[in-house]
């Protein structure tokens, strides 16, 4: 494959300078339809946000009901919609897990396939997932430094057939025979790794173009630091910081908080870690995580202020790209409306 060396896709797409802070929304699969989802795509566009991705998941963070549906559409077909219903805007996973439940060889092909139909907005996030997703997919839940290490033999594999090899490798837990990649693209899509703790981090800076983590002023500097000491040990420039963060709005702060309240356990760090892998399970967890502690986490408010004020705080923690989670089920299309008009404006006037 003739590629060229991705650049910092995301701050770089709309030519912003490498000094300015890039604004992406994040669409739930878990929570609403494909078809929903895509009209908000399109609105976020619309409305300056610098990217959009999507979370990829075959089963929701709670048991669905006629109050709090879900949905859980397929990510990597939804993607391809994606890219012909907007037109500029960075697009992909955020994120999609290595473990298991993806062929990487097949991974890697979509994600290049992505990147010729769009060029120059394709990009790719992994993480190392959660069982979930993973163990109905007949994986036995591995330990967490299991999962690690799955997760960089992964990326060893879908990095070196991005970049043009040939690759048979034979690894612990996952095997290629004289695989690559026939279609070519000019521009190699960028991979951003999820990471909450430092030893994923140091994957990050072996294999990936940036780190993705949660906005969390206790854990995130910590990430961020082993991600660029990795990196600068493998003899590779830091690329993209990005923070995440769950916003809703609704007209009121009771409502943006209540229509939002289902996504509680992905607070949860078992969640992550061990074997709940039902709606049941997963959605039992909720009761670990207090109001309080979830508005503490997220953006959810009715005050537009509120919004900048919180992300104006973010930026500090060292941010290239700010990735905000649309998890209003009160009022997702007036969310990415009120963003439009009165959130990035100001963010980006006032910078």
């Amino acid at each position: 494959m003739g590629v060229i060396e991705a650049a910092r896709g995301l701050l770089w797409a709309r030519k912003r300078q490498p000094e300015q802070v890039a604004y992406m929304v994040e669409l739930s699969h878990e929570r609403f339809t494909p078809s929903d989802l895509l009209r908000q795509a399109i609105e976020a566009e619309q409305a300056g946000f610098d990217g959009v991705c999507c979370s990829d998941h075959l089963a929701p963070w709670w048991v669905p009901s006629d109050e709090t549906p879900a949905a859980c559409g397929n990510a990597w077909v939804w993607l391809g919609a994606l890219g012909q219903a907007t037109k500029s805007v960075p697009i992909g996973t955020g994120v999609s897990a290595l473990v298991h439940r993806y062929n990487l060889v097949v991974m890697a092909q979509q994600l290049a396939t992505l990147e010729e139909l769009f060029p120059g907005r394709a990009f790719l996030g992994v993480g190392s997932g959660e069982a979930m997703n993973e163990v109905v997919a007949g994986l036995q839940w591995p330990s967490p430094a299991e999962q690690l290490a799955r997760t960089e033999e992964a990326l060893h594999i879908i990095t070196r057939l991005l970049d043009g090899q040939t690759v048979t490798f034979d690894g612990q837990y996952f095997r290629t025979k004289d695989a690559r990649l026939y279609l070519r693209t000019q521009r190699r899509p960028p991979i951003y790794m999820s990471a909450f703790g430092p030893q994923a981090a140091e994957i990050a800076g072996r294999y990936a173009h940036g780190v993705w983590t949660l906005a969390d002023p206790t854990t995130a500097p910590t990430v961020i630091a082993a991600y660029r000491r990795s990196a600068e040990k493998a003899g590779r420039e830091a690329g993209e910081i990005i923070l995440q963060a769950m916003m809703s709005w609704a007209p009121t702060d009771e409502a943006a908080l209540e229509g939002a309240k289902e996504f509680e356990p992905t607070l949860v760090d078992d969640n992550y870690i061990i074997d709940l892998h039902t709606p049941e399970q997963v959605g039992a967890t909720q009761s670990k995580v207090s109001d309080a502690k979830f508005k503490m986490a997220g953006i959810l408010s009715a005050d537009p202020n509120t919004h900048v004020k919180k992300i104006k705080a973010l930026e500090k923690m060292g941010a290239t790209t700010i990735v905000l989670m649309n998890m209003s089920g009160a009022d997702p299309h007036g969310t990415i409306k009120v963003y439009g008009q009165q959130v990035l404006p100001r963010l980006r006037n006032e910078a």
